[in-house]
C-alpha cells in the first residue's frame, strides 16, 4: 500500500507542476493577446488559469492529505506564444497533453482501488473532475481557434 500511495505521490507532483507552469503561461499569453476580439480571448485565458489555479489546490490536498505526501513547489516547463492562433494552439497542446498524463494517473488509481481503501473515491472523483475540466479547457480554446 505503501509503495502504490508513493507513486501516486510521484505522479500528483508531475501533475502540480504542469498546473503550475500551465496557470502562469496563461495568465503570461493574456497579456500578449490584443486585437480584434481580444478582450473576450483575454477574459476566457484568465478564466482557465483560475481553474487551473483550483486544480493546483486539488493535487495539493491529495498528495496531502490523502496520500501523506509533500507537494512540490516546481514548475514543468512553459512555453512561450506570440500571435492569438500561435496561443491557442500551444495551449490546447497543452491541455491535451495533461489530459493523457491525468488519464494515466486515473487509470492508476482505478487499478489500485483495493490498496487505497480510504483514499480511492477522493482521488478518483478529484482527478476525473479535473480530466473533464481540461477536456473543457480544450473545446474551449478550439472554439477561439475557430476548429
Amino acid at each position: 500500500m505503501e509503495q502504490i500511495k508513493k507513486e501516486l505521490t510521484d505522479m500528483l507532483n508531475e501533475a502540480l507542476k504542469l498546473e503550475h507552469a500551465a496557470r502562469i503561461q496563461y495568465l503570461a499569453h493574456a497579456e500578449m493577446v490584443n486585437g480584434l476580439y481580444s478582450e473576450k480571448i483575454i477574459e476566457r485565458l484568465k478564466e482557465i488559469a483560475s481553474d487551473e489555479e483550483k486544480h493546483e489546490a486539488k493535487f495539493r490536498a491529495l498528495i496531502g492529505d490523502y496520500l501523506q505526501g509533500e507537494p512540490v513547489m516546481s514548475l514543468a516547463a512553459t512555453h512561450r506564444a506570440g500571435e492569438v492562433a500561435e496561443i491557442l494552439t500551444v495551449n490546447i497542446k497543452g491541455e491535451k497533453d495533461a489530459i493523457d498524463f491525468y488519464k494515466t494517473i486515473y487509470q492508476k488509481v482505478a487499478a489500485n482501488k483495493a490498496a487505497l481503501p480510504y483514499e480511492y473515491e477522493t482521488l478518483e472523483h478529484e482527478i476525473r473532475h479535473v480530466i473533464m475540466d481540461e477536456q473543457e479547457h480544450v473545446s474551449e480554446l478550439q472554439r477561439l481557434l475557430g476548429r
